[in-house]
């Protein structure tokens, strides 16, 4: 994915919530934590590996890591970095960037449905009971949700 700088800057300046539509931007707006961490502790954005939320306690906010990223971008004269990720969010992930997500009704076994989960913290059943009950459409054609975080 690409970030540009001035994404970054108002990111960092956002109030309310953080609304991310599709599961992709999801994944690509969390990545942006663990890439400014890379950023803060080795001193350049890095790719995000699948596990790396997992691993380990990560001490810094939100804003530190963001901050990390706006100064090696300005320091090195960057509009915008090229980067990729792996992240697969599971129950259990912490959430970083996003508060509320709009998306469609995914297949049961996903590693998509994992990351309902992880966002509804495992209340997805009652989501999707009402989804089946009231003929939703699903998969990539069919009717979205908007789910919000605690």
């Amino acid at each position: 994915f690409v970030v540009t700088l001035d994404f970054l800057e108002k990111l960092l300046t956002k109030t309310g919530r953080l609304v991310a539509v599709g599961t992709t931007s999801v994944r690509t707006l969390e990545s942006l934590y663990y890439i400014g961490v890379k950023c803060i502790e080795t001193g350049a954005p890095a790719d995000v590996d699948q596990w790396d939320p997992y691993n380990r306690e990560y001490p810094y906010s939100l804003t530190e890591s963001l901050e990390a990223l706006v100064v090696y971008m300005k320091k090195n004269g960057l509009k915008e970095l090229q980067l990729g990720t792996r992240i697969i969010i599971v129950p259990g992930y912490t959430f970083k960037v996003v508060d509320v997500l709009v998306t469609n009704f995914h297949q049961p076994q996903s590693t998509l449905l994992l990351l309902i989960s992880a966002f509804v913290k495992g209340d997805w059943h009652k989501i999707y009971d009402f989804a089946l009950a009231n003929d939703f459409r699903f998969l990539s054609y069919g009717d979205s949700s908007v789910l919000f975080r605690e």
